[in-house]
């Protein structure tokens, strides 16, 4: 006996299921909520720009070579700014408890493409510390790296500042939760088709119809018991009457 699987067949499996896919679906998202809200640690992002430009003096005037060798040394610079030459010196002055190694790792350095501009950008769990260790860090860059490259073109473009009230980019509730929502209603759907697969009892005329390939002759309807107590008192009146019958042909 062959088995289709129909539209129509799988629309009956999440209807009888619904109440499932509802009920994990809601519990995901109070879960992904309580997570969200009061598990996960907020964290912070603050950010700082750096211009890379040599030095005009009256002789020279700006070319596109020289642009261009300020472009490709910025990649060099990225790669400096998170060296511990120069965050070892940002630990010391901002007397931090943690290892240019991890301090490295809330670094991150980007700039656009054929940009002379890079960002410094600074993630931490406290907003405060973030907005001092991305100022810092630029300002030891611009400090050190005449001694590193013996060259001095880095200028500090813009500071970070406490700007968009300290809201914090990470977590994201809205995001979360829908992610949880989405995770949700697929478990609930997955496991609605597994439980119908595992499900080998008979509840319908249909499924007989469908299993048996035979129709279905008749049906036995439920007949409930009545209760002894009612029974008894049924039959009460019944022998009150017979009893008065006896005594009357007995008189």
């Amino acid at each position: 006996m062959e088995e289709t699987i129909n539209l129509r067949n799988l629309f009956q499996v999440l209807r009888k299921r619904l109440w499932l896919i509802i009920l994990v679906t809601v519990t995901t998202a109070i879960v992904g909520s309580i997570v969200t809200f009061f598990v996960l640690t907020p964290v912070y992002e603050s950010k700082t720009q750096i211009l890379v430009n040599q030095a005009k003096s009256e002789q020279q005037l700006y070319n596109q070579q020289t642009v261009q060798t300020n472009v490709q040394l910025i990649s060099t610079y990225n790669d400096i700014i998170k060296s511990p030459a120069i965050l070892d010196k940002v630990i010391k002055k901002l007397q931090l408890n943690v290892s240019p190694q991890t301090l490295s790792s809330q670094i991150q350095v980007t700039n656009a493409q054929n940009s002379q501009v890079a960002q410094i950008t600074v993630q931490d769990t406290n907003a405060k510390r973030a907005i001092k260790i991305a100022n810092t860090t630029a300002s030891v860059f611009k400090d050190e790296v005449p001694k590193i490259m013996n060259v001095n073109n880095v200028s500090i473009l813009s500071k970070a500042t406490a700007g968009n009230g300290n809201a914090p980019v990470k977590p994201q509730p809205f995001i979360n939760i829908a992610i949880a929502l989405m995770i949700g209603l697929i478990i609930g759907i997955v496991l609605s088709f597994v439980l119908d697969l595992i499900d080998n009892t008979v509840k319908t005329e249909q499924d007989i119809e469908t299993i048996l390939e035979l129709p279905v002759m008749g049906t036995i309807t439920n007949i409930k018991e009545v209760p002894k107590t009612t029974n008894v008192a049924a039959r009460a009146p019944l022998n009150n009457r017979a009893s008065q019958r006896g005594e009357t042909y007995g008189s």
